[in-house]
């Protein structure tokens, strides 16, 4: 029997649907984070004692670039999940990019935005 070439249409459409779950999830919390980030009301430094108020302001900012840096984390994540939805309308989804060859399906349900088996990776990672 020759080696598969691409999943079938049922394989493509259980990996989309984990792909759009984890897209409304990853949405969400971008939303979430976003939105702490530019709430500007509630929880002010203007009603503490000057003492603190300094030390409230500099976690506030650390609070805010750790979260910025967070959402910049999720807005990849979701650009990587809407690329490989492409991929699964193209029919080209879980295929490496560097063998042609399928990658496994283990791997695409722990990373579903998967282009590289993982030799591939780990070879990369061994190159930098």
């Amino acid at each position: 029997m020759a080696e598969k070439t691409r999943y079938s249409d049922e394989e493509l459409q259980e990996f989309k649907q984990l792909i759009l779950e984890k897209l409304d999830k990853a949405e969400k919390d971008y939303e979430l984070l976003r939105s702490n980030i530019m709430n500007t009301d509630g929880n002010d430094t203007a009603d503490t004692s000057p003492t603190f108020k300094v030390l409230e302001e500099g976690a506030n900012t650390l609070n805010k670039e750790e979260a910025g840096q967070q959402a910049q984390r999720l807005q990849k994540f979701i650009q990587k999940l809407q690329a490989a939805l492409v991929r699964i309308e193209n029919k080209t989804y879980g295929i490496c990019r560097e063998t042609g060859k399928l990658i496994p399906k283990e791997r695409l349900r722990a990373v579903p935005h998967a282009t590289l088996a993982i030799e591939v990776k780990e070879n990369e990672a061994k190159k930098k």
